[in-house]
């Protein structure tokens, strides 16, 4: 079977940075919705359309393509004391930022004299990647992950 839109494509991947440093990969294979659902890259999506199990890619992705720009507002700085007692580097929470409402997660960076700054960009915000991956496994996707817009079962989302 080939890659369409509404199939479930497994694949295996690693995910460099533009120097080739090896950022994330997969130990096992990932699943995502083909078609524009937003469970993988568009880019990646268009490289694969029409491919089938055993294609590899290696596609270059732009910031816009991944994670996005690097947004400075998203950086904030708020009082220790509206924090757990436990909180560390490296730590997440999910808070809202701005005037629109929206949740986002938030990684702290940086605690110091009584402050916490906190991140709402991504990890990998701002920069370009490659996206390398060998497809492992192309299926129709079931009439409930369409109404999901979501993979259902081994590797993917489960209820």
């Amino acid at each position: 079977m080939q890659i369409a839109r509404n199939t479930v494509v497994s694949l295996t991947y690693q995910l460099f940075d533009r120097q080739g440093t090896l950022l994330e990969e997969s130990g096992e294979p990932i699943s995502y919705l083909h078609g524009g659902y937003e469970g993988m890259f568009l880019p990646v999506e268009r490289a694969l359309e029409g491919k089938d199990v055993g294609h590899r890619a290696r596609i270059e992705l732009e910031p816009e393509d991944a994670f996005g720009e690097y947004e400075a507002q998203l950086v904030r700085m708020e009082p220790l004391e509206v924090f757990p007692p436990n909180v560390k580097v490296g730590m997440r929470f999910e808070g809202t930022g701005d005037d629109s409402g929206e949740t986002r997660l938030y990684t702290v960076t940086d605690i110091a004299e009584g402050k916490v700054v906190v991140d709402g960009n991504h990890p990998l915000a701002g920069r370009a990647l490659v996206f390398s991956c060998v497809v492992t496994d192309v299926r129709a996707a079931t009439r409930e992950e369409l109404a999901h817009g979501h993979v259902h079962g081994p590797h993917g989302h489960h209820h």
